[in-house]
């Protein structure tokens, strides 16, 4: 049984949705991951407007395409970030607002309650997306951090985010933290700190997405099997990384994606250090069926030969598991 490939429509968000869903199928996708920001799925339109829910699946269904999932990472990064004017170019005007903290993340978890209801709404069951966090900055620890900083920070996250996971749960939805650099979760150490925080609430889980952990040292492998009933999406990227010393190391010395002296950078499916066999093993061990969406990034290739490639390599790649041990032909009757 093969997975569903999808393409996540967040980095094409500069095309209209039909003309990126028109492209993701001649690309080869089975479906499409939808962001919700562009003009892709937008919350506010989906709860408010008659018909434009339909809308989209009258899109989707004449491409002939499946969704699975609906992605709000920029507004859910806004719940627990420290806010500044950065957020303001990612987030709608009606979210930010006068631009003042407290009320850019009271606005923000409301808008991520009203995702969960959106993405009801449309009949999907996922959503992934960020978090952001309170303690990011700190995750150096000069000047040196108080004791309870992560004590805190999580406390901070679970009084903001159990009140949206209540929403979700009751909407019969699942939220999908993607672990990643600057969210309250970035590596397995954070990660099943967070799920404690959050006593382990039923509605939240993990976008999987080994592009993250790769360049970090962390195990993404071991990532799929520690956290196996909690994968609720899974996306797939490339990351490439130095085996030398470089110029700029993990930090990325402010260097743009693409420079030559970075240590890591993104790169299309199979062109980089990712091992996507063992993650296609780990998968199937765990037994998860849902899509395999790409979250195509790489600075230096035309995007729509990569993302065409990177359909084509999972097609090859991906693979049911054995129904029966392979020796068994010469067991004895």
């Amino acid at each position: 049984m093969p997975r569903p490939i999808t393409l996540f429509t967040g980095q094409w968000a500069d095309l209209t949705f039909d003309t990126i869903c028109e492209k993701a199928k001649a690309f080869g996708y089975d479906g499409v991951e939808i962001a919700c920001w562009g003009d892709h799925f937008e919350v506010d339109k989906a709860l408010e407007q008659d018909g434009y829910v339909e809308s989209r699946w009258d899109i989707l269904n004449k491409h002939g395409l499946k969704c699975f999932a609906i992605s709000n990472h920029l507004v859910g990064q806004a719940v627990c970030d420290r806010i500044d004017e950065r957020h303001k170019s990612i987030l709608p005007p009606r979210i930010w607002g006068d631009g003042k903290e407290d009320g850019v993340r009271a606005r923000a978890a409301e808008e991520m309650k009203n995702t969960a209801r959106a993405a009801a709404k449309l009949g999907v069951k996922v959503v992934p997306g960020f978090t952001g966090s309170p303690i990011w900055h700190m995750v150096y620890s000069f000047p040196p951090n108080p004791p309870d900083f992560l004590e805190n920070g999580l406390k901070f996250v679970a009084e903001m985010w159990t009140p949206i996971l209540d929403v979700f749960q009751a909407e019969g939805v699942r939220f999908a933290l993607e672990v990643h650099p600057t969210e309250i979760a970035f590596d397995i150490a954070s990660a099943e700190a967070v799920l404690k925080a959050l006593n382990y609430h039923p509605a939240f889980g993990f976008n999987y997405d080994p592009s993250h952990f790769g360049y970090q040292g962390v195990d993404y492998v071991a990532f799929l099997r520690k956290f196996a009933d909690r994968i609720f999406h899974v996306h797939m990227k490339d990351v490439w990384w130095s085996w030398k010393p470089t110029e700029a190391g993990v930090f990325g010395g402010h260097l743009p994606f693409g420079d030559a002296r970075r240590f890591w950078d993104f790169r299309s499916l199979g062109r980089g250090a990712i091992n996507f066999e063992e993650i296609i093993r780990a998968l199937n061990d765990i037994g998860y069926w849902g899509p395999l969406s790409v979250e195509w990034e790489d600075g230096k290739m035309d995007r729509e030969h990569g993302a065409a490639e990177a359909a084509a390599f999972l097609r090859r790649l991906d693979f049911a598991p054995s129904a029966v041990a392979f020796d068994a032909a010469f067991e004895r009757k």
